[in-house]
């Protein structure tokens, strides 16, 4: 880094702290146009769907395309294969030739989650190393976007791309802050495709120093209630994850929370709970009435055997059991709720499904998955269809970070 581009990012960052929240990234996108002596500088966010981009701006103009609240504008810019989607899928700077100059496309992303893109417009193309600038610009403008995005709703209104139902609004609150996480042993990514009704699925997890924690869970029912219900067991099973408690003693404990406080009578939730050591691979799991999480190794994907025991909330003084596996360098855990396995969803050959999507970046498997449910069982889902993807490195796994993503592993764009 040369003098230039640390006085741009202190730049960046002052203007950041000076500006309100909702200014914060036209502030920072000023800095790194006056610094690159840009045409222009634009954000575009990933909408929560997976399958877009949205370009929020402060437009005074009532004939502004796109969704509007007041003066905030939001306009959508739907995947179709071009360039923008490549790159947020590949996860590197890209360069689009034009007519009086070039624009440069740089993922937005922090520990492998792509929050979006930074598009600039310069009046020649860059060489080498300004790409390389662009690129920790890009990664050091998601530390801008996740640190005010706590403060204000300008960024989640305009990720929505459809309103939320209250019951939606509730479990987007119960849904981690990051999709995916990218470590030297593992990456992860969960998705959740909502049913028209909410569901009341969710999904978890959190990295301690030598410990991966991960859930999946499916609270009986639809609407408010489900919700109600998910916030019980979800928020046991963080109280007492965070209190450092075992996996059978979270299950106990949420269970006997379902069952003491559910606000519908015979209230349950299904879950996997899971434990991976980060030195050794051993992970253990525990299945609540759940549908059985899957191993994919060595071209096969096969349910996991492990004790059976009750939902969650159903008889509130049973014990629990759970099971372990010894995950292997190039193994895949994948969690799942019945939701991608009811009625029409049903239809959809798992196995042959995950088998399909292994070469994958979990950031893309859980969307092409998605997109697969959606296809045989959309375009509305009748119940919540919600996964997690884990892949496993082990010992071989020495992350390369390249402005926030590791691109080795990042998928290829057919």
């Amino acid at each position: 880094m040369d003098d230039n581009e640390e006085a741009m990012l202190t730049g960046m960052l002052q203007a950041a702290e000076e500006a309100a929240p909702v200014e914060a990234v036209q502030a920072v996108t000023g800095e790194i146009s006056k610094a690159l002596h840009a045409l222009g500088v634009s954000l575009l966010i990933a909408d929560l769907s997976g399958r877009a981009l949205v370009r929020l701006t402060h437009q005074t103009d009532a004939g502004h395309p796109g969704r509007r609240q007041g003066a905030e504008a939001a306009e959508v810019l739907p995947f179709d294969g071009g360039p923008y989607e490549q790159t947020l899928r590949q996860q590197t700077v890209r360069i689009l030739p034009g007519g009086d100059g070039c624009r440069v496309l740089a993922p937005v992303t922090e520990r492998g989650e792509a929050i979006g893109l930074l598009e600039i417009d310069l009046p020649d193309e860059p060489d080498l190393a300004m790409l390389g600038r662009i690129g920790r610009t890009a990664h050091a403008l998601a530390f801008v976007v996740i640190a005010n995005r706590r403060h204000t709703d300008l960024f989640e209104w305009g990720q929505r791309s459809t309103p939320f139902t209250l019951s939606a609004e509730i479990q987007r609150r119960l849904l981690p802050a990051s999709f995916t996480c990218e470590a030297g042993t593992f990456a992860l990514s969960g998705w959740l495709e909502p049913a028209a009704s909410v569901g009341g699925d969710t999904f978890d997890y959190s990295v301690a120093r030598d410990v991966l924690h991960v859930s999946v869970t499916d609270a009986m029912g639809h609407g408010v209630a489900s919700a109600l219900t998910a916030t019980l067991g979800v928020g046991s099973l963080r109280n007492t994850r965070r209190r450092g408690d075992s996996l059978i003693t979270q299950a106990e404990a949420a269970n006997r929370a379902v069952a003491e406080h559910a606000n519908v009578r015979g209230a349950y939730v299904t879950a996997v709970l899971g434990r991976i050591d980060l030195a050794t691979g051993r992970c253990e799991l525990l299945n609540a009435g759940h549908v059985p999480p899957m191993l994919v190794r060595d071209g096969r994907a096969v349910p996991l055997e492990l004790p059976a025991n009750f939902p969650l909330g159903m008889f509130p003084d049973e014990g629990y059991r759970s099971g372990a596996v010894s995950l292997l360098p190039g193994d895949r855990l994948v969690m799942v709720t019945d939701g991608m396995r009811e009625r029409n969803a049903a239809d959809l050959d798992l196995p042959t499904a995950l088998l399909g999507i292994s070469h994958l970046h979990p950031r893309e498997a859980v969307r092409a998955l998605s997109d697969a449910v959606l296809a045989i069982a959309g375009p509305v889902l009748a119940d919540d269809a919600t996964l997690l993807i884990i892949d496993w490195y082990g010992g071989r796994g020495s992350r390369s970070s390249t402005a926030g993503a590791d691109t080795a592993r990042a998928s290829a764009f057919p």
